[in-house]
């Protein structure tokens, strides 16, 4: 049931105290999106004690000047910005922009704040976003809390592969089971994640998991095997602002953390190559070459497995916004998938791999 897209924030209620909260935000040359972004979280509603930390991660286009003028033009939560200056060595940029937020939000007269709210410098929320989070993971006594954003699809490359991604996501990591209390599977979006400093303490994160490229999904398992309990879902009142116009700028997202979540191995990628080839690509193939060789079993199997294939794609097309006629595409879609993947391999293998802003990153194992 991974392609239901009817897991929303738990059941809550406004807790008898609000806890105090400290978003903490990694931007690294995020000024052509902060002015969507940050006054968002400036204007939130929050009945409890807040603040925004921005952590300017060695921008080189303003990033850090532009978001006091924002905050100044737009006065809310207080706003403090940082720089932790480069990554020592073993540390991703945005773990080791996160772990200097942390550490100052942390070292305040008053102690570190019970939540952590980590999310990226181009998600923007609504007013009322950081007060239901918060009432969901007081309500359901959960210590990790995160919404996969609703990620812009306004061109029409956005329109056809970015569905699938989350599609794609929730196969790998079902957000039922991920929720179901005792189950292994963990993941997390790493958008936007509430988390409670006590469990953040117990799993020893961020340094426990500084070199991780993939770094929600890893966050998430730290959390889990510190005894925490998770949760993730679809948002309703969180958005991405980041556009990606072009397909070579999906390409790009893709490619550049895919053959990671495979551990850079070989084998995973030939078996995902063959998952994707047998799943997605064999069922139309058949069904084409059924009708045009008179094989009547192959078109219909291939037809029937095409449908049941579009059919479970309709509903994040709808979460999406978009015409269920998109369905059909989906095998489109995965060839494109599987182009990326094996890209992120070859990349990998050059010395290109798991590049962001500048910066590449080896597997962990070689750091």
């Amino acid at each position: 049931m991974f392609w239901r897209t009817d897991v929303r924030l738990p059941p809550r209620s406004d807790p008898a105290r609000w806890p105090s909260v400290a978003v903490v935000v990694p931007a690294r040359d995020e000024a052509a999106v902060l002015p969507e972004s940050l006054p968002s979280l400036l204007a939130q509603c929050y009945p409890g004690e807040a603040e925004v930390v921005l952590v300017d991660d060695g921008s080189t286009d303003g990033t850090g000047s532009l978001a006091r003028q924002l905050a100044e033009r737009a006065p809310g939560l207080p706003l403090t910005v940082t720089s932790p200056g480069e990554p020592e060595p073993g540390w991703t940029g945005k773990l080791w922009a996160l772990r200097h937020g942390i550490a100052l939000v942390g070292s305040r007269p008053a102690g570190a704040p019970e939540y952590l709210l980590l999310t990226d410098a181009d998600i923007a929320h609504e007013p009322d976003s950081l007060r239901q989070l918060v009432a969901a993971a007081v309500s359901a006594d959960l210590d990790l809390v995160s919404q996969m954003a609703r990620l812009r699809v306004a061109t029409a490359w956005e329109r056809l592969v970015v569905p699938a991604f989350v599609y794609f996501f929730a196969q790998l990591y079902p957000f039922r089971r991920i929720n179901r209390p005792g189950a292994r599977t963990a993941a997390a979006a790493g958008g936007c994640v509430l988390l409670r400093t006590e469990a953040a303490v117990r799993a020893g994160v961020p340094d426990a998991i500084r070199q991780a490229v993939i770094d929600d999904v890893s966050l998430a398992r730290a959390v889990k095997r510190g005894g925490g309990r998770i949760w993730l879902g679809l948002a309703e009142r969180v958005d991405s602002v980041r556009p990606y116009p072009a397909l070579g700028d999906l390409w790009r997202m893709v490619s550049r953390s895919a053959y990671a979540q495979l551990r850079h191995s070989p084998l995973l990628l030939a078996g995902t190559v063959a998952g994707l080839a047998v799943v997605y690509l064999v069922p139309p193939v058949a069904a084409v070459a059924g009708l045009l060789t008179g094989d009547a079993a192959a078109a219909y199997a291939g037809g029937l497995a095409w449908l049941l294939m579009a059919g479970t794609y309709v509903p994040m097309l709808r979460y999406y916004r978009r015409s269920p006629g998109l369905a059909p595409l989906l095998p489109f879609t995965a060839l494109l998938y599987l182009g990326m993947t094996v890209d992120s391999a070859v990349q990998h293998y050059r010395g290109r791999g798991a590049a962001w802003k500048g910066r590449t990153y080896p597997r962990p194992s070689d750091a």
